[in-house]
């Protein structure tokens, strides 16, 4: 069973490349479910078809499905519902009004999560394909697992407790409604749906793909998506290359845009190695419908298997020693002597001979200072530890 997941700026193309990607899967015999996380609801838009919050046929053995967290609230999470619409109302919210509030910001991604883990535990479905909202949502979304554990292994039971200790005392004092142990067991029985996920998320059958355009500040934000994602520890395949121009267009008015493009992708194709970029070109026209996605598709895919794990491995990831971080970028066959490192501003600058890297430092990477960096075995180490008190930001080091 394979799972992947798409994310990419707003505006990029990831909903098409993920419907595309999911056409894909499904043509070469897969039983495949495509599923979005993005309140946007596009997905259906891509196909041509109609989804809803369960999964339906959209061809042959691709299904598809768009949540509508409004809808689901009532059938998985009903009596906490319920029972922040008796709060809401106690306030003094009009009862429509309340309905809608009581759908929490955040409800999608939790009912994704939880979608994904009963899908790929059902065995109903070879690929599982996520269109996921855009990055900074998508960083959320694939956090979330790691918020709410820590959630119900350190506070539910504390605040569970407590709130059975005051019940008696605060209902002769107000009348505001206070969460039974009925609200508490849903709540309990909801995240016992999500336990496990994230391990599912990171393992070796669960891939992400980075969705991008030729645009600076698209590329510089996909740089941050990659590292943010090593942070958490999900594992990105492949860069989609989406919406290049086409070496057909040889108008002089479009010299200089075919120019950047070549840049931004000769940038993409150093920045994200050693990782596959796929490149799909720009479509002469709006891509809906089975038959524009098949050819968005060819484009992306050629020979690549598009289920395949098309990387193995992390090529950086970020983990915690001691008081220190400690970043490791993979680096093959590279000498000790044509090795540098060094630190501007909020980015971590390696050269390996005549080419350099620039790797978007985490915010918790940014506050701290380079202590030091080894290379072993092809991965090259880096030490942050505390910055000292006084030392300014964006000085080098």
């Amino acid at each position: 069973m394979r799972i992947l997941l798409f994310t990419g700026k707003g505006g990029v193309g990831k909903t098409t490349v993920a419907a595309a990607t999911a056409l894909r899967c499904a043509d070469a015999g897969l039983r495949t479910i495509v599923l979005s996380t993005d309140p946007a609801h596009s997905l259906a838009d891509a196909f041509g078809v109609t989804l809803g919050s369960s999964p339906s046929v959209i061809e042959g053995t691709l299904w598809g499905q768009q949540l509508d967290a409004a809808e689901r609230l009532e059938d998985v999470w009903g009596e906490i519902q319920t029972y922040l619409m008796a709060v809401l109302d106690w306030a003094g919210v009009d009862a429509i009004e309340a309905e809608e509030l009581a759908v929490i910001p955040g409800l999608d991604e939790i009912f994704a999560l939880s979608d994904i883990k009963a899908f790929a535990e059902s065995g109903d479905w070879d690929t599982i394909i996520v269109d996921c909202a855009p990055t900074a949502e998508t960083i959320r979304f694939l956090s979330l697992p790691d918020v709410l554990a820590w959630y119900m292994d350190r506070i539910f039971p504390a605040e569970r407790r407590v709130v059975k200790a005051v019940r008696p005392i605060l209902s002769r004092l107000t009348s505001l409604p206070i969460a039974g142990d009925d609200v508490f067991a849903a709540t309990r029985r909801f995240y016992d749906r999500l336990d496990g996920v994230r391990q599912l998320l990171t393992g070796e059958e669960s891939s992400v793909r980075l969705v991008v355009n030729p645009e600076r500040m698209v590329i510089a934000e996909a740089r941050r998506t990659a590292t943010y994602l090593a942070l958490f520890g999900y594992r990105v395949d492949a860069v989609v290359a989406n919406r290049l121009l086409p070496d057909a267009v040889t108008d002089p008015w479009f010299k200089a845009w075919k120019e950047a493009h070549a840049e931004h992708l000769a940038t993409i194709e150093d920045g994200f190695a050693p990782l596959p970029v796929l490149k799909a070109e720009l479509a002469a026209e709006e891509l809906v419908g089975l038959d524009a996605l098949r050819d968005l598709a060819d484009s992306i895919y050629r020979e690549h298997d598009a289920a395949a794990v098309l990387h193995e491995g992390r090529p950086l990831t970020v983990e915690r020693r001691g008081s220190a971080y400690v970043m490791r970028l993979q680096l093959p066959f590279t000498d000790k002597d044509e090795l540098e490192v060094g630190r501007r501003d909020s980015e971590l600058l390696v050269r390996v001979g005549a080419y350099r890297r620039a790797v978007a430092l985490p915010d918790s990477l940014r506050r701290r200072e380079v202590a030091g960096a080894a290379l072993e075995d092809g991965w090259l180490e880096i030490r942050f530890e505390e910055q000292p008190e006084g030392k300014e930001d964006g000085e080098d080091r």
